[in-house]
């Protein structure tokens, strides 16, 4: 049996493996590749493989990093069924549309640009019809439940405690068992329940994202919350939070929704100004079987009664032109597109207003620029100087930290063969990996396009 690591290869995102047991070739993920101008461009190059030729895919969740490219395998040839949770196929459903709308309004603007240098007009990697003819291939695969298919493979999902829907797959396939983590959640996180423990494995294929640091401000995020907020709204300013729309917006709503009945929080509006996260949300609230038992005790966990939803292009822009302090969440997460930019434009250089991140940012994207402290971005063919405060919050990350990712590895019984370290930049790659072989696990730091026999 053979694998190559088609993506997330001491990078973090573009998860993708293939796998060919000699009866069959089949795809653990499909993602896109997102960061600086250098790594997206990897989206456009052909696949490793022919898509005509694979199997079937299984799909640990529905982020775009890991779901991302699946209408451009359909869109090249691939047929098959793609496996998924339902929550997964749901939440995929919503995002792939959007991700096909993003990168049309993208190419257009670029082309305008091309036109005026005179290069060709470029194409978007697919459309809304393969998305569409993506959605008809998905299958619903529940969780603890194994499937058998043809070629002697079989699976089983497990909740992996990341966002909702997730899942940790369990593969057998010619006497072996490998286990991919797909993304970790913490332990003890909001909303969903913490990540299966799995006892048992042959090869181990470990996300590595926080591979290089903890979470310290994690018990105490709500209280950060309160802190900027009030901070913000002394200053008489919007505290603008960019944020993934799946996972991260609703952890932020479960704590706005909590701090928001206290008498301390100050009298802000909050605004959900992103059409992708209010679909998202609405997810979320289809599978209360799926929550843990703290949210499943709520009524309505996210607050959305305290939430006023922008949906329309003019509802944004009028958050724009006010100047009232509000709390605005916006897309994307890591500020390489959507709403949060047009924010910044009109607000980044206001000290009177505030940046929150919440979530992990990606070498070469706005939101590290910004976080690193650039006092000068360009975006949207302007340079904007960064006046606003800047602040952050990791504790709501939707990731284990190295704490929780060496916890869930020493659930193990007995010591996997090898344990392959992906999904990470490469110093937290090569940190968990040390942290693993210090306590004797046998590790790999797999490249790009490498293939390996197992």
């Amino acid at each position: 049996m053979k694998l190559t690591f088609c993506g997330a290869a001491r990078i973090v995102t573009g998860s993708c493996y293939l796998i060919e047991t000699g009866k069959t070739k089949f795809l653990v993920d499909c993602g896109m590749f997102q960061g600086s101008k250098e790594i997206t461009r990897l989206n456009y190059e052909d696949f490793d493989f022919d898509p005509s030729e694979i199997d079937f895919v299984l799909l640990t969740h529905a982020h775009i990093d890991h779901s991302g490219l699946l209408p451009k395998l359909v869109s090249k040839g691939f047929s098959g069924a793609i496996y998924a949770t339902p929550a997964t196929i749901d939440l995929c459903k919503v995002m792939l549309e959007d991700a096909a709308s993003t990168m049309l309004r993208e190419v257009q603007d670029e082309n305008k640009r091309r036109l005026r240098a005179g290069l060709p007009a470029r194409e978007p990697l697919y459309g809304k019809d393969d998305v569409k003819a993506t959605s008809r291939l998905f299958s619903r695969a529940q969780y603890d439940k194994q499937y058998t298919l043809p070629g002697g493979i079989s699976f089983v999902m497990r909740d992996a405690g990341h966002i909702i829907g997730s899942a940790i797959i369990e593969l057998f396939a010619d006497g072996r068992k490998l286990v991919f983590s797909g993304d970790l959640g913490q332990i003890g996180n909001s909303i969903v329940r913490d990540p299966t423990i799995i006892e048992e494995a042959d090869y181990v294929f470990i996300e590595s994202t926080y591979g290089d640091r903890l979470h310290e401000d994690f018990e105490g995020r709500d209280d950060l919350l309160l802190k900027y907020a009030k901070e913000t709204y002394k200053k008489g300013g919007k505290l603008m939070i960019p944020a993934f729309a799946v996972e991260r917006t609703q952890e932020l709503l479960y704590s706005l929704n909590r701090l928001a009945s206290s008498r301390n929080f100050p009298n802000m509006p909050i605004f959900l100004d992103s059409p992708l996260a209010i679909k998202a949300t609405s997810v979320f609230s289809k599978y209360p079987e799926y929550y843990d038992e703290e949210a499943a005790a709520l009524k309505d966990p996210f607050g959305l009664k305290n939430v006023k939803f922008t949906p329309k292009t003019e509802d944004s822009i009028m958050l724009n032109d006010s100047t009232k302090p509000c709390i605005i969440i916006a897309g994307s997460g890591m500020c390489t597109g959507g709403r949060i930019r047009h924010h910044f434009k009109h607000g980044l250089w206001n000290p009177k207003n505030t940046v929150l991140f919440v979530g992990f940012q990606a070498e070469g994207t706005l939101g590290r620029y910004i976080l690193e402290g650039s006092k000068l971005v360009k975006m949207m063919g302007m340079e904007i100087a960064v006046k606003a405060d800047i602040r952050r919050i990791d504790g709501f990350s939707a990731h284990a930290d190295y704490n929780g990712l060496l916890k869930w590895v020493k659930g193990f019984k007995k010591k996997p063969k090898v344990i392959f370290v992906v999904h990470g930049e490469p110093k937290a790659s090569q940190a968990l990996s040390e942290k693993l072989g210090a306590e004797e696990f046998t590790c790999k730091l797999p490249v790009m396009k490498q293939t390996v026999e197992l």
